[in-house]
């Protein structure tokens, strides 16, 4: 699948990139990761630290599929809100669904990235929820109440304390706080890096071609016809896990964002916020440490690269233009020195999936879809973790694919 295209951003961020080797023989492990991107290198961290034999491969560079495309928010509240997610799964499940996207949050500040050789860029931001139309501002007002009964960090502005902290005015907003900005290609990268220094071997452009399925184990065949015996595999292969399982619960669409020339100081941008909006889909923006403005979306049902490509131009100026109708101030100085367009996963019901198949035995499909996917990346691995290392985890059933019939359950 190509994954990403265009002029890409994070990439030139960041050169220090451990040299990983090709796989060129035959191995066995405890756990082979598949994948390398912020799925695949925060569940070798995690596995890093289990003592189990651990191996990563990928078919690339390390960390060049979605990960190096995506734009680095982390939200603890993000696509489908709390109050969607009690609907939907039921007061316990809906609330602590987003209890562990800021627990996962908290464990990136606290636990992961202090860990790291080098910091991730990562820093704890707030974000403006804004209403794109005045009819959305009593869904706004209730998201409210229900984030702040349930103890979230939030607070609602309207639109004359939005005024007063940005260049436009909505009609109302959330502010959430203790969401995060990150570079996720570095931090993937960090990382890969960490995990091998605790004894995990990484291999790079290392393709599986084939698997032989046992009950008891998997044998994986690389494109060299070397192969991995592995008691388990997490397949961590992001949007391409649906060439191999096709799960109805997931769709693919085309996403596209832009990093702009160094002028995000001449904006009135208050602390920094990481910006989106209520209409779908939505705009989103942040901004990064040399001082530029990533903002994308535009989202399209695009499942054929050339057609997603043919448009990237055409979504840059249309970014652009948003980009200024939000702060004026940048008409004239504003560019799009970056400009890409991807692939980009969703879920039909708005949780992330660890996908369990029979005629998969022993094996694992880490699917962080949806707008949040490096915190859902966090979520799942230490799930899926703890479903290998202690066969159980209490929240293990709000994310397997069967959760459509255990609605309002936990644990």
């Amino acid at each position: 699948m190509d994954l990403k295209s265009g002029k890409l951003y994070w990439n030139e961020t960041y050169h220090e990139e451990m040299k990983y080797p090709i796989l060129e023989e035959d191995i066995m492990c405890d756990v082979c990761i598949v994948g390398s991107g912020s799925s695949g290198a925060h569940c070798a961290y995690f596995f890093a630290e289990t003592g189990l034999n651990v191996v990563l491969v990928d078919k690339r560079d390390l960390s060049t599929g979605s990960t190096v495309a995506n734009t680095g928010l982390l939200q603890y509240s993000n696509d489908k809100s709390l109050t969607s997610l009690i609907h939907s799964f039921g007061e316990e499940a809906g609330t602590r669904h987003v209890q562990l996207c800021l627990e996962a949050i908290r464990t990136l500040e606290k636990k992961v990235v202090p860990s790291l050789a080098d910091d991730s860029d990562f820093k704890i931001r707030k974000s403006l929820y804004y209403a794109s139309n005045p009819e959305d501002v009593s869904m706004l007002k209730e998201e409210y109440q229900n984030l702040q009964n349930r103890n979230f960090p939030v607070e609602y502005y309207s639109e004359n304390e939005i005024g007063k902290h940005f260049s436009f005015f909505k009609a109302g907003a959330l502010v959430t706080g203790n969401d995060a900005e990150i570079n996720p290609y570095k931090h993937a990268h960090l990382l890969l890096k960490k995990a091998y220094q605790q004894g995990v071997r990484i291999f790079s452009n290392t393709k599986i071609n084939g698997k032989i399925l046992k009950d008891d184990h998997t044998e994986l065949i690389t494109d060299t016809g070397h192969s991995i015996r592995a008691h388990h595999v997490i397949f961590a292969t992001g949007y391409e896990a649906q060439e191999e399982v096709n799960d109805p619960n997931a769709m693919i669409l085309s996403s596209y964002a832009i990093a702009t020339n160094q002028i995000a100081n001449l904006a009135k941008w208050d602390e920094g916020m990481m910006i989106w909006e209520t209409a779908r889909p939505y705009l989103y923006a942040r901004k990064t440490v040399d001082n530029r403005i990533i903002i994308g979306g535009l989202d399209e049902r695009i499942t054929y690269s050339e057609k997603r490509d043919s448009k990237i131009i055409h979504k840059r100026d249309e970014l652009l233009s948003q980009l200024v109708c939000l702060f004026p101030e940048l008409e004239g100085v504003v560019q799009a020195d970056y400009y890409w367009g991807a692939f980009f996963g969703e879920s039909h019901d708005g949780l992330p999936t660890i996908g369990i198949y029979p005629n998969y035995p022993n094996c694992y499909f880490l699917m962080g879809y949806g707008g949040n996917g490096t915190v859902y990346s966090v979520i799942l691995s230490q799930i899926i973790r703890d479903l290998i290392t202690k066969n159980c985890h209490p929240d293990s059933n709000l994310y397997l694919k069967e959760r459509s019939l255990m609605k309002g359950t936990v644990g």
